[in-house]
C-alpha cells in the first residue's frame, strides 16, 4: 500500500493516475469528504479523511504502508511543522520509503515557500528513513486559469514580465516520475529535479499559443494590484496572497529554470513540450 498525502489536489490526482497504470493499490489522505469522490476517481482503493496535524489520524494512514508519497497544502503557513508530524508518522510506522513533493530551486529564501519545503528536506535528512525527493518546476497546467483571455481575447496575461524565463513540465510527467521512484527499486536516497525540454519567456509561451490556436497571442503583464485584489476575491489568504506576490517578483527578476536530462532519464523518453500540451488542451477543449 502507497500513501499518498495531499492527494486531492491536481499533484496528487495525477500521482494517483500514474500509480493507478502501474497496478499499485493507493491510500489516498484528503482533508475534507467531498474530496473522497476526486480520489476514487483517480484511481484510490482507499480514503482516509481528515488532517495531517491529527497524530491518531496519522497512525491509521500509515497502518500497513510501504512508502508515502507526502504532497504538502500549497502554500501552508505552518509547512515545516505538517511535514515534522508526517515523518514522526511514518518512523513511527517503519515505512520503507518516504518520497517529498518539494519544489526547483528550494534554496531561494527570497521565496517563502521554496524555503519552507528545504527545511523539511533538512528533516527528511535527519529522519532515518529512505528517501526521495522530487524537485518539479513550474506546471504547464497553470497556463490553463488564463485559458479564456488566450482564446476569447488573445492575451495571455500573467502577473510577471514577459520577458520573465521559466521552465515547464507537464504535470502528467510528474506524476509519471513519481510512480516510478515509488514503485521501482533503486531511488533511495535521490534528489531529482523534474524539468521539460522547455525554457521560455513569456513572449515565447505567446508565440508557441499563437501558432497552436492559429491567431495572434500576445503576453501582458497583469499588475499586481490587480492579480491581488482577484486573489483576495477568490478567498486566498493574507499568507498565499503575500507568498505569491514574493514569488511573482522572484520570478520576474531571476526568473525559474533548469534542465531536463534527470526527467528524460527517469521517464525513458523525452519529457512533454509545452507545444505539445497547449494542442493538447486545445483539442480536450474543442470535445
Amino acid at each position: 500500500m502507497i500513501l499518498v498525502t495531499g492527494a486531492a489536489g491536481k499533484t496528487g490526482r495525477a500521482v494517483i493516475r500514474a500509480l493507478k497504470r502501474r497496478e499499485a493499490a493507493v491510500r489516498a489522505l484528503v482533508h475534507r469528504p467531498e474530496q473522497i469522490r476526486a480520489v476514487r476517481e483517480a484511481g484510490a482503493a482507499e480514503v482516509i479523511v481528515g488532517d495531517l496535524f491529527d497524530a491518531v489520524l496519522l497512525t491509521q494512514a500509515m497502518a500497513d504502508v510501504r512508502a508515502v508519497y507526502h504532497i504538502p497544502p500549497n502554500m501552508h503557513p505552518q509547512e515545516i511543522a505538517m511535514g515534522e508530524r508526517v515523518l514522526q508518522a511514518a518512523r513511527d510506522a517503519e515505512v520503507a520509503l518516504f518520497v517529498y513533493h518539494s519544489v526547483l530551486h528550494p534554496q531561494t529564501e527570497k521565496m517563502p515557500h521554496h524555503w519552507q519545503k528545504l527545511r523539511v528536506e533538512e528533516r527528511i535528512f535527519e529522519s532515518g528513513l529512505d528517501f526521495v525527493i522530487l524537485q518539479p518546476t513550474v506546471y504547464m497546467q497553470n497556463i490553463m486559469p488564463y485559458w479564456r483571455d488566450i482564446v476569447e481575447k488573445g492575451v495571455y496575461r500573467v502577473p510577471y514580465a514577459p520577458s520573465t524565463r521559466l521552465t515547464w513540465v507537464d504535470l502528467a510527467d510528474v506524476g509519471e516520475a513519481a510512480a516510478i521512484v515509488l514503485t521501482e527499486p533503486g531511488h533511495a536516497g535521490a534528489i531529482y529535479e523534474l524539468c521539460g525540454p522547455d525554457t521560455l519567456t513569456q513572449d515565447q509561451v505567446a508565440l508557441i499559443l499563437s501558432r497552436v490556436l492559429k491567431r495572434p497571442v500576445r503576453a501582458e503583464k497583469m499588475p499586481l494590484e490587480e492579480w491581488e485584489a482577484r486573489a483576495r476575491a477568490a478567498g486566498l489568504s493574507d499568507y498565499a496572497r503575500e507568498t505569491l506576490k514574493r514569488m511573482f517578483l522572484y520570478y520576474e527578476a531571476y526568473g525559474l529554470w533548469g534542465n531536463a536530462n534527470v526527467l528524460r532519464w527517469l521517464l525513458g523518453r523525452s519529457p512533454t513540450r509545452l507545444e505539445v500540451f497547449v494542442s493538447g488542451l486545445l483539442t480536450d477543449k474543442a470535445r
